[in-house]
């Protein structure tokens, strides 16, 4: 089914994804040192539960969630914890972190067993797997999963969208993974319809990806309930609230959530994992990553190890073609920079990018021309400029007027403006301080 209709605002870039959408997935070795972050979701950071000089297993429980906003985390690696200190995080922080000496064995931990059938699982053991194989949004949010597939009882959810829109220029991870994998995810699907107790759900992809929509297609017989559909290809197509908009029709309210209008977003990598939890047994320890831009050589696909260094991963696609200007994690458009690459992989990170001066240049910023293309663009129908000119006046009562939390950083206005205001990343400045001010509020 194609469906026409889409979101109000959004940008057309170069998605540069023919540079690895061809790229199978191969799986790489780990680092020689692998460090775990202790926070690699939304919430509070995990708790070490090894110490140092411990021997450890793939899959063995290193570190536990510390709320019911948090998750755990998994070794990927057989070794012995070396230490556990602050180290690089892809958030650019030092972060407390757990660091592994790979043994290189590859052990796995004896209690990880495949679970009952989907069939005999009830909804309450279903959500205790994702949230015991610490799985978490992989989309790039990183909110803990097992949250979503509990909504409160007043949230009537009865609907489902597993979303493989990826709009992303160069990003073709959730691609791969729909067209080598699509019986995987259908069943991951399925089990989040049970653990909501859902009728209906849709697989929502891009009408740039015709060959994904075709495998998930072929395999639909199998599962009852289930419609792939096609949107249109737009940038932030892949964001929830658009992403709803566009399959439902539906709109979510300012300060609402998805599942406040009967809706639960999720990620093909997030329903892939969730299958491999109920298959295999085995937490999340592993996640597909895209390696692409103009300074490397062989764009690709690869099944990562959590806590590998994207020196390693980097390393994997042979030498530089030219010196980057910048390394990114994620997308061009909402990733971001890194200044070593000695950085970690984590859950939340779904590419690596290597881009050059050219491909990064951002001119100079001039003078806002009035022109209107940040508030045409606005998929939340914000007015960008205005929220940056009180962002530099740190006018916060006026931020909260013009609902600068509803900003989801999309950066289509920044992208667009020809005079380089780039006002994305004062609205990212300036948020905390809108934050601070709203909890003050409610005292």
């Amino acid at each position: 089914m194609l469906f026409t209709k889409t979101f109000r605002g959004g940008i057309h870039p170069d998605d540069r994804k023919t540079q690895s959408m061809n790229s199978a997935i191969r799986e790489l070795p780990a680092s020689k040192i692998m460090v775990f972050p202790l926070l690699q979701h939304l919430g509070a950071p995990s708790e070490p539960i090894v110490s140092v000089g411990d021997y450890v297993k793939s899959g063995q429980l290193i570190a536990k969630a510390s709320g019911f906003v948090s998750a755990n985390i998994h070794s990927s690696i057989s070794g012995t914890v070396v230490s556990i200190e602050p180290r690089i995080h892809p958030s650019g922080n030092s972060v407390n972190s757990i660091i592994i000496e790979n043994d290189d064995k590859y052990l796995m931990d004896e209690n990880i067993k495949p679970y009952k059938p989907l069939g005999e699982l009830s909804r309450e053991e279903i959500i205790k797997i994702v949230q015991d194989a610490g799985i978490v949004g992989m989309g790039g949010a990183a909110f803990p999963t097992h949250i979503k597939l509990s909504p409160p009882p007043d949230k009537k959810v009865d609907t489902v969208i597993i979303n493989g829109s990826e709009c992303e220029p160069y990003l073709t991870s959730d691609y791969r993974a729909m067209v080598e994998y699509p019986e995987i995810i259908l069943f991951g699907c399925t089990a989040i319809m049970k653990a909501l107790g859902v009728e209906k759900a849709f697989v929502a992809v891009e009408n740039n990806k015709p060959e994904a929509v075709i495998a998930l297609q072929n395999k639909l017989g199998e599962f009852k309930n289930i419609e792939v559909v096609t949107v249109k290809t737009k940038y932030p197509q892949g964001s929830e609230k658009q992403l709803i908009k566009a399959v439902t029709g539906r709109g979510v309210p300012s300060g609402k959530l998805p599942a406040d209008i009967g809706v639960v977003v999720l990620n093909i990598d997030t329903a892939n994992a969730i299958a491999n939890a109920i298959n295999t047994g085995e937490p999340l320890t592993t996640r597909v990553v895209t390696v692409a831009g103009d300074c490397i050589k062989n764009p690709s696909n690869f099944k990562v190890k959590i806590g590998t260094s994207a020196k390693d991963i980097l390393d994997a696609t042979g030498e530089f073609t030219q010196s980057p200007a910048k390394i990114i994690f994620g997308g061009p458009m909402m990733g971001i920079s890194i200044f070593s690459t000695d950085t970690p992989i984590i859950k939340a990170t779904g590419a690596i990018l290597a881009l050059s001066e050219k491909e990064v240049d951002t001119g100079v910023s001039s003078y806002c021309l009035r022109c209107g293309k940040c508030v045409e663009a606005c998929p939340m129908n914000l007015q960008p400029i205005t929220l940056k000119l009180f962002a530099q006046k740190e006018d916060i009562e006026e931020l909260k007027r013009l609902n600068i939390m509803d900003c989801m950083e999309c950066g289509a206005c920044s992208y667009l403006c020809p005079g380089r205001q780039d006002p994305v990343q004062y609205v990212r400045l300036a948020k905390p301080k809108v934050i601070a001010s709203l909890k003050g509020d409610k005292k």
